[in-house]
């Protein structure tokens, strides 16, 4: 499909996108004019969701002291726990709702972030945490309306929660990996200070890393908002469109970054430029992924940290055994890119460029295996896992694996091609050792 006509809309298609972005403050620096933001919202009596290692370094230190500046009542919670739970997000919810906060403030990483937001929600409009969640496991009741303000703070280059209106959590009982989304949910501003990012370890830089590049890939290779049908009323029209000329814009510039500054400042821990640069790539990517939504490795991704509380990854030896998100996320993406080039060559080729492939000669049909070689080459320098063998995964797995991804329709609806759960389990194949 030609570069020029893939947003070309057919009879009943949309010929019409939105864009929701966050606020956001990006430098060196910005952390310490927090407080002054929050006063800028009406914030009075704060709360401060970190998790317990956050909450002794330097960040958070600088953090607390420009609130207190301001004159904010700050209370901290420092409970937040890596890959949240519907257990954890109820201690949070409980918290809040007792301390009568009129705004919120979250300094981490995802889970950090995600849990704020759930916390904000419930504690704003209590309901049964399956009530909000994605169609077909929960009820997914729409936000009921605004919740109170939330300056997302991260301190790692890569999840993008910071300007989002997703949450993402296990439901313990189902034993499953799921989320809730909403235009209403996303951060009233994101404060972006790169130099959180300095004393990350290099295995944390890999993965949320990696993070980006899957975000700003399945963003660029989405299937394009004009093959949605045109909704009966705007207000039917979902937040996650697909491919718009817009969220092209950061994808490819997320790319660009990423592919030019990833295993810098993995390898590199003194490379402050290229983590700099990774975290501007990070919140590029939020901004494209946020309007244009991801698709099958996100999908995938559930899965694989659902059903493995075993792993310990380099970088998280202070968490509780798990497979972080990022790995997670791209330990699928080479082979799923594979799988859905044939939707879109033209663009799996550009995105293999942009992240740094030579092109020249390289016929559209084989961007796809480009795009995935390229990738794994990065995973291999970088010290990603080599597949889902590596982490602990057999053949036996995929099925399971395959049917909890098939649940995962919030992503899928992204994806430029149909897929079934066969398409999913021969991708997980795929996907079980690349080197």
């Amino acid at each position: 499909m030609p570069k020029s006509t893939y947003f070309t809309a057919g009879p009943d298609g949309d010929n019409i996108y939105t864009v929701t972005a966050a606020a956001m403050k990006f430098g060196a620096g910005a952390l310490a004019e927090l407080g002054a933001d929050a006063v800028s919202l009406g914030m009075k009596r704060v709360v401060l969701f970190t998790d317990a290692n956050i909450a002794a370094t330097e960040p958070a230190a600088v953090a607390m002291e420009a609130l207190k500046r301001e004159g904010l009542d700050v209370a901290v919670f420092d409970a937040c726990h890596a890959e949240p739970t519907d257990l954890t997000i109820k201690e949070a919810t409980a918290f809040c709702r007792d301390g009568n906060f009129d705004g919120y403030v979250s300094l981490g990483g995802g889970s950090v972030m995600d849990t704020a937001k759930a916390a904000n929600l419930f504690a704003t409009y209590p309901d049964d945490p399956l009530a909000y969640v994605n169609a077909p496991i929960g009820g997914a009741k729409p936000v009921p309306g605004p919740i109170k303000p939330h300056i997302a703070c991260p301190t790692t280059c890569g999840t993008g929660s910071e300007t989002t209106g997703i949450i993402i959590f296990d439901l313990t009982e189902a034993k499953v990996k799921t989320g809730i989304s909403s235009n209403l949910l996303k951060p009233r501003m994101a404060m972006v200070d790169p130099t959180t990012t300095h004393s990350l370890p290099a295995g944390v830089v890999a993965s949320t890393g990696f993070d980006v590049l899957t975000h700003a890939i399945e963003s660029y290779t989405a299937r394009p908002f004009t093959t949605r049908k045109r909704p009966d009323h705007p207000s039917q029209r979902p937040p996650y469109q697909g491919a718009t000329p817009y969220s092209d814009i950061g994808s490819l510039a997320a790319i660009r970054i990423g592919g030019a500054y990833l295993e810098r400042a993995t390898l590199d821990t003194d490379d402050i430029e290229a983590r700099h640069q990774l975290m501007f790539a990070a919140t590029l990517a939020g901004l494209a992924f946020g309007n244009a939504g991801v698709h099958i490795p996100h999908a995938m991704s559930y899965p694989v940290s659902q059903f493995n509380h075993e792993y310990r990854a380099l970088g998280y030896e202070k968490a509780d055994p798990m497979v972080p998100h990022g790995i997670s996320v791209v330990i699928n993406a080479p082979a799923a890119f594979r799988f859905t080039a044939k939707a879109a060559p033209e663009r799996h080729l550009e995105a293999a460029s942009a992240l740094g492939a030579n092109v020249s000669g390289i016929d559209p049909a084989d961007g796809g295996e480009l795009l995935a070689t390229t990738l794994i080459e990065m995973m291999r320098k970088t010290g990603i896992s080599s597949g889902l063998a590596e982490i602990g995964y057999t053949d036996a797995d995929v099925p399971r694996m395959a049917a909890a991804a098939f649940a995962q329709k919030r992503p899928l609806a992204q994806a430029p091609l149909e897929i079934t759960e066969d398409d999913l389990a021969a991708i997980y194949q795929g996907a079980m050792r690349y080197w």
